[in-house]
């Protein structure tokens, strides 16, 4: 089992949620956060006054899958989340130990 953890641009969630759908993943979590990459904020103008945004609010995308499904689910946020503009976000993968269903107390594979 892995855990794909997604970056994304906010107004990208339902093209993403849906894709995930279309490919098979029943469940996901979405976190509101802000930070920032390489291109550390932007300046805007407010009132006439220039100001400094230096994290940008993001949504943190977290899905657990089976292994043989990570591919696709990857395919699927990039596919869907790219803009072709800088801060279009990040995919990382990590290693899933156990996963509970806390209903049922289905344990890994069938918690998924």
């Amino acid at each position: 089992m892995k855990i794909v953890t997604a970056i994304i641009k906010p107004f990208k969630l339902d093209e993403v949620r849906d894709a995930l759908t279309n490919i098979g993943v029943h469940g996901l979590t979405v976190t509101e956060v802000k930070g920032y990459g390489r291109q550390k904020g932007h300046t805007e103008i407010y009132r006439g006054a220039e100001y400094a945004i230096s994290f940008l609010p993001k949504l943190k995308i977290e899905v657990a899958v089976s292994a043989s499904l990570v591919d696709k689910v990857i395919d699927a946020i990039t596919s869907t989340a790219r803009t072709g503009q800088i801060g279009d976000g990040k995919i990382f993968v990590g290693p899933l130990e156990r996963a509970i269903r806390i209903r049922t107390g289905e344990s890994d594979a069938d918690a998924l």
